[in-house]
């Protein structure tokens, strides 16, 4: 007897390694191109949301999609389909290289890659696979238990959030031979709690590839007790001050440096490490001792795909170490232009060429924290902001890294090592490249969502230029 269709395995709605190949290969078949590379994306997404402490929609996506890229003498072009038939897919097929043909010539083409060998990662976790709405929904309900147990006395919180799970498949194929598959889940769960007077509010997150590391009634039990500890915030004039950021405020700001490890941009000028006069920074100190920051599929708190959507095998890549800048990011052309290594450019489950985390940096992003707990750093602080996370972040200037934003969801002040009030919330300009050079202290580090790994910090000077009436 068949189960209902909500309680089973979402992981049976994904391509296996045989059928991935097998499919591959149908559509490589297909191809008269120069040139041929499949990147299929096989897999299910389910989600649950609410609010008002109740349900509002939960709902779920099984999808199989293939996109062909076809490369026609120096002219490439793809096309995309999720009907898996003979005709549908020669009708793709048939489009990737009418779109070649009508392409202008590309002058920095790279030939499709033949076959690599891959460091395997197990980044499959069947807790993860087996999130049915039915499981997403005691998540929830474990989150409003966790509220109501940090509300203290306080009636009515408003409870909302979203939890997001996926499990699937990626693979990548070329007509040189190449044949890639990646297996990963993944699931991120967030909560807001407001007060019923609508002055406070609180927020928690958490990520990982294995539901089992995720706590839903400490989350709620966290974000309730910011909500209350957040009413009736008082305001005080902006300027330059001490801050203590929390591990997610941390993880909002520290990826906007990303885009400044490419390598291009750094040796054409455009990046923060590029230097005045040509030549780029690498190997010289960009920041605080104490800052190592690295990307590594196999580690154990990343767990990424270790190839990127060319098929490129991923390796473990340190950024800074101990304040240098150690490596940048390079795609295969400009690594074959330099006579450098290429390290890949993200791509997630097999797909394009973008899509990584990180600004297209792939393996995940972690800096390596310290000892000291978020309560260590507050009780060491006499004067300072304590941030619970950012929001609205916006660019200001690429060369410098400098952005602008709101702070949200608690923040408080800190006065001879004690959180004494709630502030109203701040706008702040702020470089999180020369924040990393304003270290007091660098806290545990910890996942603040898949893939992504931060400590909490203790920063000098950081700017707060007016205050936002926002809760």
């Amino acid at each position: 007897m068949s189960r209902p269709r909500s309680l089973l395995a979402p992981d049976a709605t994904h391509l296996t390694r045989e059928a991935a190949r097998a499919l591959a290969d149908r559509v490589l078949g297909m191809s008269t191109a120069t040139d041929t590379r499949v990147n299929i994306t096989s897999g299910w997404q389910g989600n649950t949301r609410f609010a008002g402490g109740e349900i509002t929609t939960s709902g779920g996506i099984t999808d199989t999609i293939v996109s062909v890229t076809c490369t026609v003498g120096k002219k490439r072009a793809s096309a995309s389909t999720n009907v898996l038939d003979t005709e549908s897919l020669q009708r793709t097929v048939a489009t990737a290289m009418l779109l070649a043909k009508l392409s202008p010539d590309d002058n920095e083409l790279m030939g499709e890659l033949g076959p690599q060998q891959y460091t395997p990662v197990n980044a499959y976790i069947d807790k993860t696979a087996d999130l049915t709405p039915e499981v997403r929904a005691t998540a929830v309900k474990a989150v409003l238990a966790g509220a109501a147990n940090g509300s203290g006395n306080l009636k009515d919180l408003f409870a909302a959030g979203f939890l997001d799970a996926r499990a699937g498949a990626g693979a990548v194929a070329t007509s040189k031979g190449l044949f890639a598959y990646h297996r990963q889940t993944a699931v991120d769960l967030s909560t807001t709690i407001r007060t019923p007077d609508g002055t406070g509010s609180g927020w928690a997150s958490g990520g990982a590839r294995d539901w089992s590391l995720l706590d839903p009634a400490a989350l709620g039990q966290a974000a309730a007790r910011k909500a209350v500890a957040s009413r009736n915030p008082q305001a005080i004039e902006p300027g330059m001050y001490t801050v203590v950021l929390e591990p997610q405020a941390v993880a909002d700001l520290i990826p906007q440096i990303a885009f400044g490890f490419n390598a291009r941009n750094a040796d054409e000028g455009r990046s923060p490490f590029s230097k005045r006069g040509g030549g780029t920074k690498l190997g010289e100190k960009i920041a605080d001792e104490r800052v190592t920051l690295y990307s590594d599929p196999s580690d154990p708190d990343l767990l990424a795909s270790p190839h990127d959507g060319e098929g490129l095998p991923v390796q473990r890549r340190v950024w800074v170490e101990n304040g240098v800048l150690k490596n940048l990011s390079y795609s295969r052309y400009w690594a074959a232009r330099q006579g450098r290594e290429p390290t890949g450019a993200g791509g997630g489950l097999g797909g394009g060429g973008g899509g990584g985390f990180g600004g297209g940096l792939p393996g995940g992003l972690k800096m390596v924290g310290g000892t000291r707990s978020i309560e260590e750093l507050i009780a060491g602080t006499d004067r300072g902001i304590l941030v619970t996370h950012f929001f609205y972040i916006r660019s200001l200037d690429q060369r410098t890294v400098m952005l602008t934003g709101l702070t949200r969801d608690g923040t408080f002040l800190i006065e001879k090592g004690k959180v004494t009030r709630a502030l109203k919330n701040f706008r702040w300009n702020e470089s999180p490249l020369l924040m990393l050079s304003k270290l007091d202290e660098v806290g545990k580090a910890e996942r603040t969502a898949t893939g992504q790994v931060m400590p909490s910090l203790r920063v000098r000077d950081f700017n707060f230029t007016s205050l936002s009436d926002a809760v």
